[in-house]
């Protein structure tokens, strides 16, 4: 009999599978029965077979980034905006793939007007089968494990997916092991939060025999050992880690991406970067960029460059001074590019030159790293690869996450990082482009180290 965690599985592929097929199908039809009568050459059977299969890799691949095909796994309005960018992107290279073979710019009437049909239909679908999730899958009863009193954080974060888990009981590390167990066998879903490793091993090992779903809060250690590879050369089992975390032939690769991309964008925007540095000279006459001091790779300074956004001498003091929320040093000018992000751009040129790559531990004043290694001295890894305009940190992180979490997520990025994580976070990025979310700066009360410091 298939076990409920089978079946809630099952449940989200089949979800997903229904919606890539009613997605294809409506592809299908305005490449056989549109577009199809525009080419010089018609295409049959396979030529169909061919387009649909490059489409749909496309869009799985694209729905799996972004999170689009998650249906149930999590909040509707998420997936609901993770599909919009799929889809989009998708129809986008689809309609690329017609005007090659038709040699000319066809109507895009028909794809606007599936693009329109699937994200109506994918909404419609969400909904209903997001909502049927939560009824037939309630959420994971949690025990938490955990060590010390400072918990408050973590607590408070798991509460934000009420539809996800529910903390139900909980115990500190230090009670005897007996009692742990005793609520273990309570419960099917462990949580073990910042335990020490000697206990958070028998505990972990107690879960794993009891087969409990077990969710870790990982250590510095084990972020970098899950990024070692295995060695086989005598009868024990051996783990590698390197102190450079990326191979020689990784590091040209990443180099190469970034100066072709970086040439790209610089070229794409160009109207857009002219524009915004017309508005900042006309607003006050100040300079239109803004220079700082960043570390680097190898703890190496160099200037960073932005587009000014706000008032000219912001920094008087000469000491650093986070930007915050409603900051009043922004300027007008500066709150708009800053909103759609276009104060970045400038960092494209010091991609071209080699300071930053375009994916990396986002790059910190010296006198930050400084603060930071006093108190966590592994904050110094960031440093063994290049600064990033975008990378995990700044993807999966929030303005109010710690920053030992944040140093964290920039670790697992190095020790897990490929080619193909790459473009994965690149893609990512097009999306969070587009979120809401505030980009003024940090709260009073979470001032963390946010790189929209001083001037920038």
């Amino acid at each position: 009999m298939i076990s409920k965690e089978a079946f809630r599985r099952f449940y989200v592929l089949a979800g997903a599978a229904v919606m890539i097929a009613v997605q294809a199908v409506m592809i299908y039809l305005i490449l056989h029965n549109i577009y199809n009568q525009d080419f010089r050459t018609q295409l049959y059977t396979r030529g169909h077979l061919l387009v649909m299969g490059i489409y749909l890799g496309v869009f799985v691949l694209l729905g799996k980034v972004f999170g689009g095909l998650l249906v149930g796994g999590r909040r509707n309005g998420e997936v609901m905006f993770s599909l919009l960018f799929t889809s989009l992107l998708s129809n986008a290279v689809f309609y690329m793939i017609m005007m090659m073979y038709s040699f000319k710019f066809p109507t895009p009437v028909p794809i606007l007007g599936v693009t329109g049909l699937q994200i109506f239909f994918g909404s419609f679908w969400i909904s209903g089968t997001g909502n049927l999730y939560r009824r037939l899958f309630k959420p994971y009863d949690v025990l938490l494990v955990y060590w010390g009193k400072a918990t408050d954080n973590f607590v408070a974060k798991v509460k934000t997916r009420k539809d996800q888990f529910r903390i139900v009981d909980s115990i500190e590390a230090t009670e005897d092991l007996s009692e742990i167990y005793s609520k273990i066998n309570k419960c099917g879903t462990i949580m073990l939060w910042d335990l020490p490793t000697s206990i958070r091993n028998t505990v972990f090992k107690y879960c794993y025999e009891n087969s409990k779903r077990i969710y870790i809060m990982p250590k510095i250690s084990d972020i970098i050992l899950n990024g070692s590879k295995p060695v086989h050369m005598f009868d024990t089992p051996l783990l590698l880690t390197e102190g450079s975390p990326l191979q020689y032939e990784e590091r040209v690769l990443k180099r190469v991406m970034d100066f072709v991309l970086a040439l790209l964008l610089i070229i794409v925007t160009s109207p857009i970067m002219l524009a915004a540095a017309l508005a900042i000279k006309l607003y006050d006459g100040g300079p239109v960029l803004y220079k700082q001091v960043r570390c680097t790779k190898n703890n190496r300074t160099f200037e960073i460059y932005k587009f000014r956004s706000m008032i000219v001498d912001a920094e008087k003091r000469g000491t650093a001074v986070l930007a915050r929320e409603h900051d009043n040093r922004i300027t007008p000018v500066g709150r708009i590019i800053r909103k759609v992000r276009i104060d970045e751009l400038p960092q494209a040129f010091n991609i071209l030159r080699g300071d930053m790559s375009f994916v990396g531990p986002r790059p910190e004043r010296p006198e930050f790293i400084q603060k930071y290694v006093q108190d966590m001295p592994e904050f110094a890894y960031r440093t063994k690869v290049k600064a990033g305009l975008t990378g995990y940190a700044q993807l999966y992180g929030k303005y109010n996450t710690l920053p030992y979490d944040k140093l964290k997520l920039d670790l697992y990025y190095i020790e897990q990082y490929s080619f193909w994580l790459d473009l994965q976070l690149l893609i990512l990025t097009v999306k969070i482009l587009f979120t809401m979310e505030s980009t003024e700066g940090v709260k009073e009360s979470t001032a963390d180290g946010k790189e929209k410091d001083g001037n920038g």
